[in-house]
């Protein structure tokens, strides 16, 4: 597991207040939302919040990638990687 991995998968615990799970709980290729994390429509917008918070990113929601990028944390990091970040 790299180090962006790790730090996303903390910034979730953190901003969801996910109080019983750590960071070990969550593998980087689960899905986020639906049968993987559990994640809702409202987390997602609170996780985009605090992604373009921490790394200076700008997400647009109308783009079709969006969707894919908050598929699992992998798929994040590779996301906020190829935006010059870490």
């Amino acid at each position: 597991m790299n180090a962006l991995e790790i730090e996303i998968k903390q910034l979730i615990i953190n901003v969801l207040n996910l109080e019983d799970i750590r960071v070990e709980d969550i593998e980087t290729d689960t899905p986020l939302f639906g049968e993987g994390l559990g994640l809702d429509s409202i987390d997602a917008l609170e996780l985009g919040i605090a992604i373009k918070k921490k790394y200076n990113i700008t997400i647009d929601s109308d783009s079709p990638d969006t969707h894919k990028h908050f598929e699992s944390v992998k798929n994040l990091a590779a996301f906020i990687s190829t935006q010059g970040i870490k």
